[in-house]
């Protein structure tokens, strides 16, 4: 079977071309079935880990037979993949979940939709400097996320450390009370793809490190200090599109992400949970 899988070049660069060149040819119209005889391209904008090897497995495994062959543009950072999707040089996108596609929908106008969660990366926090989330004393330095939508969700993993208290779901450093931080920590905010090389750097405590980077960094949420539950979990990542663009590609697409076959990938390939389905 032809491997249905073309990974092109990364971030901003990736962009760039794929707008140069004006995207792949079958978005200029609408796809009203898919054919496996004649298969159609679908561009996706998705992060290296996990999102590229998950959509690497459903083009090698499942998207042949449907009709559909995918075109992987890999993204480092979280800002690029809704820009490349609002252009036009992408299709779809696989690397946000709902609070940051909110987020980013209300700061810059975006007019996406999105299909329902596909996974979750738990949040974790690391140390280079401590053995125990008990060990961190009073105005220790914290790196975290410059992204609101994510640095609400890290400020309430401290909560679950019992680091901060009375976190709401729009928190941010800058505006933490005295009572909300009482241990006085220090934060350093950062782009979240920078924050594992912060993770080294002798005067961090701790880093508070966004799944999918924890992955490309090769660490392991089993030597976190504290790990995101799952219960409940409102984190999940989506498939997302330009408004009024939805056809069969990406609803084929969608479909087979929510598939057994992926979930039972992606149980096999991340066991320990850096990676759980949400369906």
């Amino acid at each position: 079977m032809r491997k249905a899988f073309s990974l092109v070049a990364t971030g901003v660069a990736a962009a760039l071309a794929l707008t140069a060149c004006g995207g792949s040819e079958s978005s200029s119209s609408a796809v009203e079935s898919l054919d496996p005889a004649n298969p159609v391209t679908l561009t996706v904008g998705a992060s290296p880990q996990p999102h590229a090897v998950i959509l690497e497995y459903v083009a090698e495994n499942l998207a042949a037979d449907a009709g559909l062959e995918l075109e992987v543009v890999p993204f480092d950072d979280y800002v690029t993949p809704n820009i490349a999707l609002d252009d036009g040089s992408i299709d779809a996108n696989y690397f946000q979940h709902l609070s940051y596609l909110e987020a980013q929908t209300e700061s810059q106008g975006y007019d996406f939709e999105h299909g329902e969660g596909i996974h979750i990366e738990p949040y974790a926090i690391f140390s280079e400097k401590h053995k125990d989330i008990s060990d961190v004393a009073e105005g220790a330095r914290v790196a975290i996320t410059n992204d609101p939508s994510n640095q609400a969700r890290a400020l309430k993993l401290l909560e679950d450390a019992g680091l901060l208290t009375d976190i709401g779901e729009d928190a941010s450093v800058i505006a933490l009370t005295d009572e909300q931080n009482p241990k006085n920590l220090d934060f350093s905010e950062n782009q979240a793809e920078l924050l594992v090389n912060d993770l080294s750097d002798p005067t961090v405590d701790l880093a508070i490190i966004n799944g999918n980077y924890i992955l490309d960094a090769g660490l392991n949420t089993d030597d976190a200090l504290l790990v995101e539950s799952l219960d409940a979990n409102p984190y999940a990542n989506l498939l997302v599109w330009k408004s009024g663009s939805k056809d069969a590609r990406i609803e084929k697409l969608d479909e087979l992400l929510h598939s057994a076959e992926v979930k039972a990938f992606i149980e096999q390939k991340w066991p320990n949970g850096d990676v759980t389905a949400a369906f």
